[in-house]
């Protein structure tokens, strides 16, 4: 027995589970057509967001940003700080102390106590002044300085400060002031430091004055004391001498004495009283033979006795009268003359007479100069140009935040993707519904 069923009853299930079967293509315009559906709700809620943008936009407090830049200073305007020869400052050394002046934050932290009028808007209760500062200071400034990979350092040369504030606050102000109080900070510190300086090369100078005049007066104490210890040792020197010198006289005059006391004993026992000599002694002996002349040469010394007693005794006797030997020695007369000019050393007295003594030392003039002219040596710092402003803050045109075109353009765009999200997510949501399944035909 054969069956025979319908076609239509079998493949209609048949071909209803196969169009069932998922598909992992995206039909776009069936995406089209479900976001299109739900195109109300996108705009709604792109128009939310732009709204919130613009509320931000234009209730949001603005933002400025002023900029104020140094350069360095011309040779002319430092020339009469190095003209001192106390303190030499290059154009570059003053930008820079000038820069690091604006970039510190003790600077900044001294001009915020020094105008505190222009802070006032920053005072919260509850915080203190200095963390109100350290708030705003991290924020607000940046320092400007130029590119490291520039070649030419002469054209990029400068510093500046950049200042971002907010409405309620005076900024061109507080640069410009900020500025002002860096550059005068530094005019100070610098004053201070050369006055430091000159102080310290002063009493360098006060110092070398008085060991100047302590070692004139030691070197005139031991000058003195030189020339009197060689006065001393040239005086004994001749005193040893002319002791010894008379007692050479006196031996040789008593030597003297005695020689004329032998002479005496002989002349006396030849019978001769008056001065003869050897040839006239033998004369006599023969002068009853006959006259005869005779020529005697004699190189010999004749005897002293042949001087006869009569005139050895007297010479004898003015010997033994003498009292002194001086007269016959010429030396003891220098060494008398010597002595006496020992007596007085005209060099020590004029020594010792001298008054003004600063007169004698050497290097106490260039001293007593360089003292004078550091005493009298002025500077007008107040005048002293450290930097050379190129570019002072003025007052900005527009705010820098917030920027209201890119916040509406970023409003529409991102309120445009939510609401094309919240609309794929609604129609996925919508799509996972369960559905009721279709039964097949009896058969």
């Amino acid at each position: 027995m054969k069956w025979n069923l319908p076609v239509t009853a079998i493949d209609l299930p048949l071909q209803t589970a196969a169009s069932s079967k998922p598909s992992d293509e995206i039909d776009l315009l069936e995406l089209f057509r479900k976001l299109w559906s739900q195109r109300l709700l996108i705009a709604l809620v792109t128009a939310a967001c732009l709204c919130l943008a613009a509320l931000y936009a234009f209730l949001a407090t603005p933002v400025y940003q002023i900029q104020s830049v140094l350069r360095s200073p011309q040779v002319k305007d430092l020339d009469e700080l190095n003209r001192t020869e106390v303190y030499k400052l290059s154009t570059a050394e003053a930008l820079k102390r000038v820069g690091s002046a604006l970039d510190s934050y003790e600077v900044r932290l001294e001009f915020f106590r020094a105008y505190p009028a222009l802070f006032a808007e920053l005072a919260k209760e509850g915080i203190t002044p200095e963390q109100t500062f350290d708030a705003f200071n991290e924020k607000a400034f940046k320092l400007l300085v130029p590119d490291s990979k520039k070649a030419d350092e002469n054209l990029t040369a400068y510093v500046g400060l950049q200042l971002d504030y907010s409405a309620t606050l005076d900024g061109v102000t507080i640069l410009n002031q900020l500025v002002d109080f860096a550059i005068q900070h530094e005019r100070d510190k610098l004053e201070q430091d050369v006055r430091i300086i000159i102080e310290n090369r002063l009493r360098n100078l006060a110092l070398s004055i008085t060991s100047a005049r302590a070692s004139y007066e030691a070197s005139k104490e031991s000058r003195i004391v030189q020339l009197d210890e060689a006065d001393r040792l040239k005086r004994a020197l001749l005193q040893d001498e002319l002791g010894a010198l008379r007692t050479q006289l006196k031996t040789r005059r008593e030597n003297r004495i005695a020689q004329l006391g032998e002479a005496i004993r002989i002349a006396d026992a030849l019978g001769i009283r008056k001065p003869t000599t050897p040839s006239a002694l033998g004369q006599e002996q023969r002068s009853t033979q006959g006259n005869t002349v005779r020529t005697e040469v004699n190189n010999q010394q004749i005897p002293l006795y042949f001087m006869g007693t009569d005139a050895l005794e007297a010479e004898r006797k003015t010997l033994q009268q003498r009292k002194s030997d001086d007269f016959t020695e010429p030396r003891i007369g220098e060494i008398l003359k010597e002595l006496q000019l020992l007596e007085n050393n005209r060099q020590i007295e004029v020594l010792k007479l001298r008054e003004n003594e600063d007169l004698f030392l050497t290097d106490l003039a260039k001293l007593r100069e360089e003292e004078s002219r550091l005493r009298n040596l002025k500077v007008d710092f107040d005048s002293l140009r450290l930097v050379t402003i190129d570019q002072r803050a003025v007052e900005p045109s527009k705010p820098i935040k917030p920027k209201k075109a890119l916040i509406l353009a970023l409003g529409l765009v991102l309120g445009g993707m939510l609401g094309v999200f919240i609309a794929l997510v609604r129609g996925m949501l919508r799509g996972a519904q369960p559905r009721q399944p279709r039964l097949p035909a009896a058969i």
